[in-house]
Order: structure tokens, then C-alpha cells, then sequence
């Protein structure tokens, strides 16, 4: 699958981030199930606990717009390496993730991302199922 547009709006995010106490940006990109891309950047706070990641803030952008199921999402963060999402955040998209194979596309830059699953970076997951009786 071409993950371009999905990149390039990541890449685009990045550059609204909220960092005046890490100066670290990261934007994030979440693909929908009806193939809609919502963006997010991290958003920092002085109590540090208040500090919203990127991914999360595009994840609840789209779920705020009725949308419970992703297929994809991008990160952006140091533009020297693939910035991995925190395990927050991996739980985040554990809850919305269409399935255990969805593509996490960590970016460095157009050219250079990589591409890892939920079930490669969280194994074992805590999930909606283990909640069913």
C-alpha cells in the first residue's frame, strides 16, 4: 500500500507542535477505516502530566469525528532517527487498531521510514478481547 499522503500529512503536523520545555516535535497521521487521515502533534504542559503525545491527539481527533477503527498510522519525531510511539501510546492504537498487523510507518523523513506492526512493537497486548467474558 502507498502510505504517502499519510506520511506527508505526519511530517506536516510535526510542525504545529506545542514543545517549549523539550523542544521534541512529533507529528502523527491515523488512516481511518473509511480511508480519512486525521493528524496530531504532541502538545506539552508545565505539569508535565497534562502533555498530550501526537498520536494520541490524532487518534482522538478521529475517534471524536465517530471514527473507532484505524488502519494505519505515521509518526514523526527526531529527524535523525525513527522515533518509536511511547507505550501509551502503543496501547492507544492497540484499542482502535483494526489488527494486530497494522502498519505503524516510522518517519525520518519522505524517503526514509520504516514500517512495523502493533504485534512486533507490542507484543501481548491488552486489548478489548481479554475484557469479554
Amino acid at each position: 500500500m502507498n502510505y504517502d499522503k499519510l506520511i506527508e500529512n505526519a511530517i506536516n503536523a510535526r510542525s504545529f507542535a506545542y514543545v517549549p520545555y523539550s523542544k521534541f516535535q512529533v507529528g502523527a497521521a491515523v488512516l481511518t477505516e473509511d480511508d480519512k487521515i486525521y493528524t496530531g502533534c504532541n502538545i506539552e504542559n508545565a505539569s508535565y502530566g497534562a502533555t498530550n503525545c501526537a498520536e494520541r491527539t490524532a487518534i482522538f481527533k478521529a475517534v471524536s469525528e465517530g471514527h473507532k477503527v484505524i488502519k494505519a498510522i505515521a509518526i514523526i519525531g527526531d529527524l535523525s532517527t525513527h522515533t518509536n510511539p511511547c507505550g501509551i501510546c502503543r496501547q492507544v492504537i492497540s484499542e482502535f487498531a483494526q489488527s494486530g498487523d497494522i502498519p505503524i510507518i516510522l518517519i525520518k523523513n519522505k524517503e526514509d521510514f520504516i514500517i512495523k506492526t502493533l504485534d512486533e512493537m507490542l507484543p501481548g497486548s491488552f486489548t478489548k478481547k481479554d475484557l469479554e467474558l
